[in-house]
């Protein structure tokens, strides 16, 4: 879910029994909802992220599974709440599949980081520009071990902003209490 300032929107997720391709705004004010647009809405998924931006909510990656076989994502979709309308987010130089993993918002991009699929756990990830519609790599240069199901703030208002991540489930199977800082 993300906060608009004057609504919650929300998208996908698991009831207990199915994968969702479904979404509401959630008005506090006049205490009410509204569809989110289902066409050209992003697929069923579980475990992703989603970011807002000031203008648009971005979703990308997560999971689904129909019991025969495990599905890992690595795309997303820009919803405008405005115009109730989906559009996608650039395929090109994307990151790996990955569920799991955080993401933040830094004022100009979105940031994801680490997760898993399952093959891997990641230590890495990528940035988001919306406004040029492209993907940047984040380095995995003395980043934190590989790891999903952690958490990540975005320290705004410091004179040197970054990212950090703690926590989190590692490949080796257990919790971690160690985390990262990384700089843009």
């Amino acid at each position: 879910a993300v906060w608009t300032g004057t609504d919650m929107i929300v998208w996908g997720g698991f009831n207990g029994t199915s994968y969702l391709a479904t979404g509401s705004r959630y008005n506090l004010t006049g205490n009410s909802w509204t569809t989110t647009q289902a066409t050209n809405a992003p697929s069923i998924r579980a475990y992703h992220s989603a970011v807002w931006t000031g203008t648009e909510m971005l979703i990308w990656g997560g999971y689904w599974d129909d019991l025969s076989t495990e599905y890992f994502l690595n795309d997303g979709k820009r919803y405008n709440p405005t115009g109730n309308s989906w559009t996608a987010i650039s395929d090109l130089d994307r990151p790996a599949e990955r569920y799991a993993h955080s993401t933040v918002w830094d004022g100009t991009n979105m940031m994801i980081w680490g997760g898993q699929n399952a093959d891997f756990y990641f230590d890495d990830g990528a940035s988001y520009n919306p406004s040029s519609n492209v993907w940047n790599p984040i380095s995995s240069l003395n980043a934190a071990s590989p790891r999903a199901w952690h958490t990540a703030v975005w320290t705004q208002g410091l004179a040197d902003p970054m990212m950090i991540i703690w926590g989190g489930s590692s490949a080796a199977g257990g919790d971690t209490n160690t985390g990262g800082r990384y700089w843009p």
